[in-house]
């Protein structure tokens, strides 16, 4: 480490400058159990429960629908809708766009109800209440 170099960051790297290192928190086991049976740590997974559990299963049984559908309907899936395009590649594009729209539906979500609980919760862990 060149003497030139701040204490308390990390050494400077090619994709950029330092960054700060942050404290370590102390291990405070009887914290942490407070903190997870705390009622605002019980929203918080509620929070991502509420719309995890319902969409995961959601999108598992539309999955098995479509493997289902592929392997004892195959009448019904090789029905063509346009030119040689078929109602499985349909199915099958449909789930590459409904993986990307629940990733994307969930990142507003977290942004908007689950990270504000998690930063609070964060914060006053680490001022030690």
């Amino acid at each position: 480490m060149d003497s030139e170099e701040a204490v308390g960051t990390t050494p400077s790297t090619a994709e950029g400058p330092a960054e700060p290192v942050r404290p370590a928190i102390p291990a405070q086991p009887g914290s942490f159990t407070d903190m997870q049976t705390s009622a605002e740590f019980g929203e918080l997974r509620r929070a991502h429960r509420s719309f995890a559990f319902p969409l995961t299963l959601a999108f598992v049984s539309w999955y098995l629908l479509y493997v289902l559908l592929s392997n004892y309907a195959g009448g019904f899936m090789d029905t063509i809708v346009v030119g040689n395009i078929n109602i499985a590649l349909v199915f099958g594009l449909a789930q590459f766009l409904t993986t990307f729209l629940i990733a994307w539906w969930y990142a507003k979500h977290a942004e908007a109800r689950i990270d504000p609980k998690a930063e609070a919760l964060k914060a006053r862990m680490e001022a030690g209440e």
